[in-house]
């Protein structure tokens, strides 16, 4: 099998626990979703694929009167997941519709890149205002979930006073 973009959060995110879909989804959008989104049409055909190949195993748990299927790592699986972790590629890729919109803003007026530029910085309070909420006080989290926490809120950080830099330099060449 050829691992797509979305095979090893899927995997995992099983390694970690027992999943459905919907369960993985709903921890995607609560955890690595600021920097790797996945969406249920992407979530729920790789489930199949990796079931398949037998990475992963599904049971029904139905919930109530709703259908459920719960998945978990195999073997197998699991040693796939520790051969991509212990991989020395590493592709760090940039999907930023933000950032886009910056570079193209010399086709309009000044003021319209200074609103994109105010609008950018206001994204970066809104996700660190998020990533700080995910800090419930129940305790650590394991070193390395901790660790791109952490990330998460010095790049947010360091975002919104990026903005606010190069908007004081636009605003004075301007």
């Amino acid at each position: 099998m050829e691992p797509t973009a979305v095979t090893w959060a899927v995997l995992g995110l099983i390694a970690l626990g027992p999943r459905s879909g919907y369960d993985i989804k709903r921890i995607v959008d609560r955890t690595i979703r600021h920097f790797w989104a996945a969406s249920y049409g992407q979530i729920y055909p790789e489930l199949a694929r990796l079931e398949d190949v037998g990475w992963i195993a599904g049971a029904d748990a139905p919930r109530g009167g709703r259908s459920r299927r719960v998945f978990t790592i195999t073997p197998k699986g699991r040693q796939a997941l520790r051969d991509w972790l212990q991989g020395r590629e590493t592709r760090i890729e940039l999907r930023d519709e933000s950032l886009l919109r910056l570079f193209f803003a010399d086709a309009g007026p000044d003021e319209l890149g200074l609103g994109l530029l105010q609008a950018r910085r206001q994204g970066y309070e809104q996700m660190l205002a998020q990533l700080r909420a995910l800090d419930d006080g129940t305790g650590p989290d394991p070193p390395f979930v901790d660790l791109v926490y952490r990330w998460g809120i010095d790049y947010c950080e360091w975002g919104i006073e990026w903005c606010a830099r190069q908007e004081r330099r636009l605003r004075r060449t301007a």
